[in-house]
């Protein structure tokens, strides 16, 4: 077949043409590959685009060298990638790979011509297409028609592609949640192949781990999909506690998902306490934001519940937030409430803004208050008098309220 889509010819910018010029010039074949290929047939326009030649390294430097092309970041040219600068553009080129060893993480590699053996070490079918620039689509293992069909499926042996990188695994359910619309039409083999290979996982680093997890908690049937790693004995080797409660997270997934939860508001169902976040960060290297997201869900999102009163359901949590005093205070309520499923509390809270306490220790002391003890008593109990007031009273009013008590 041949693509001739509105956002693949978007693609042709001045950079990209001058770039398919040089190659053709120079006689070497010049494809759009991986990811971008998937998106183009499914009828998006790819954020990042990268592409695979047949000239090695050192033919691309020389050529991009004679036609003046600036180079950047030379970190990738080990692996066979150059990035070439032109009109303002980045392009990633990469030379066709055979694997001739890897450990499970990492894989040394040597240089060919043929585009199927390059395919061949890809992941995934729909990851393993080429397009060439004339909208020529190249398919060796039946990708276009796994998208069309939205199957997953690994090139050729499941397990092999597996023990070439363990991190497969997670990019299966990754993309599965990406593509599949049904949550449980893996192919047992699939499966199989998983589960028997899942210790690997052990030795792959906590920070590419989380990088997957995360893009999967944030797809389609991302509650399946932990089930799924808890049944398939995986959460051990991923910092997952191994007793976690995957009944809460099904029903938090089911509450939540619609509202763009954090990954992290998802992963906090399945924790008992917070030292399961701990574990976790110790594993994974969490940010400080995630961590901090996680230890506060397990902590209030029992004790942290919308009260009896349905009129003003909402000033639990404006008080908690004023009283926090911290500036994410707000957006960790907020992920607190899509938890807890309170979608209209969710939508009044993300459109209100803090007000500001109008008094402070200065105001006190022009009154004539010295001590700093009382002056702390004084403004906390101002402060209760404010929060009653639906945050309304002025500074004039509240200073009032000194002269009559």
């Amino acid at each position: 077949m041949q693509l001739k889509t509105k956002e693949f010819e978007s693609l042709f910018t001045d950079g990209l043409v001058g770039i398919a010029e040089i190659f053709e010039k120079n006689q070497f074949e010049l494809r759009i590959a991986g990811g971008a290929v998937r998106d183009l047939l499914s009828g998006k326009r790819p954020e990042d685009v990268d592409f695979a030649t047949t000239a090695t390294p050192e033919e691309m430097k020389s050529m991009f060298q004679a036609a003046g092309v600036r180079m950047i970041n030379n970190k990738g040219e080990k692996h066979g990638t150059i990035t070439a600068r032109l009109h303002d553009e980045n392009f990633e080129v990469t030379t066709l790979r055979v694997d001739v060893q890897n450990d499970g993480r990492h894989a040394e590699v040597e240089f060919t011509t043929d585009w199927q053996k390059d395919a061949e070490r890809r992941d995934l079918t729909i990851n393993s297409m080429f397009l060439g620039l004339d909208g020529t689509l190249y398919d060796y293992f039946q990708g276009y028609e796994d998208l069309k069909y939205r199957k997953v499926r690994f090139v050729g042996s499941a397990s092999l592609r597996i023990q070439e990188d363990y991190l497969r695994i997670l990019r299966y359910f990754r993309f599965y949640g990406r593509v599949a619309t049904e949550p449980e039409k893996h192919e047992p083999e699939t499966l199989e192949a998983i589960r028997e290979n899942g210790r690997g996982l052990a030795g792959i680093s906590g920070e590419r781990i989380w990088v997957e997890l995360k893009k999967m908690l944030v797809g389609n049937h991302a509650d399946h999909l932990l089930e799924l790693v808890y049944e398939l004995g995986l959460a051990q080797y991923t910092g997952l506690p191994a007793d976690g409660n995957v009944e809460e997270m099904k029903q938090i997934w089911q509450k939540a998902h619609d509202s763009s939860p954090k990954p992290m508001t998802i992963l906090a169902a399945l924790f008992r306490s917070q030292e399961d976040v701990e574990k976790l960060d110790l594993r994974l290297k969490l940010s400080r934001e995630e961590k901090n997201l996680g230890l506060f869900l397990v902590k209030y999102r029992r004790d942290l519940v919308k009260g009896q009163d349905e009129h003003d359901g909402m000033k639990l949590y404006t008080d908690f937030i004023i009283d926090s005093r911290e500036p994410d205070s707000q957006s960790k309520v907020l992920e607190l409430l899509k938890y807890q499923g309170e979608n209209k509390l969710l939508v009044e809270l993300s459109r209100w803004s803090i007000p500001r306490f109008p008094l402070s220790g200065h105001d006190l002391r022009k009154l004539g208050f010295t001590s700093g003890k009382e002056i702390g008593t004084i403004l906390q109990k101002l402060r209760d008098t404010w929060k009653k007031s639906h945050y309304q009273m002025s500074k004039e009013e509240l200073l009032a309220t000194l002269s009559t008590s």
